[in-house]
């Protein structure tokens, strides 16, 4: 584990639910990670595989998808396709030799302003033991 590997982390989050629950964390004045970088979405429906992929081609270390509690997402059954991206883009990595876990899929609602720092905190640690993305590294090799 390199404790000096600050990992860069996208989180792409729902305006509904996870990115309230952001911004409730923000006002409950709770700590979480700086790497954290959040993408606001109308509904994680609207995340592709592309998105994720190019995410992770372009250096990201890791990336979480938050949305909306299973069965309550605001456009019905978004939060779904979007699991069902996140578990694809995971077998995509999985077959080109990468490791899956650097991308999830999280729900929240939007009073779960501490949930939403703790999964930060959690994705930010399973990646810093996972270290920086190979591609990362290809990247700044060829620049």
């Amino acid at each position: 584990m390199n404790k000096s590997f600050e990992p860069e982390i996208l989180s792409i989050c729902c305006k509904y639910c996870a990115y309230a629950a952001a911004d409730l964390a923000g006002s409950m004045r709770l700590s979480y990670p700086a790497n954290i970088r959040i993408i606001q979405v109308p509904c994680t429906g609207r995340v592709d595989v592309i998105h994720l992929l190019n995410a992770v081609q372009g250096g990201i270390d890791g990336v979480y998808v938050a949305g909306c509690l299973e069965g309550e997402c605001h456009f019905v059954s978004g939060n779904l396709k979007a699991k069902s991206r996140v578990n694809r883009v995971k077998q995509i990595l999985e077959e080109v030799g990468l490791e899956p876990e650097r991308v999830e899929m999280y729900n929240l609602s939007s009073a779960m302003g501490s949930r939403f720092a703790e999964i930060a905190a959690e994705m930010t640690e399973k990646i810093r033991q996972l270290g920086p993305s190979p591609l990362k590294l290809k990247l700044r090799k060829s620049a």
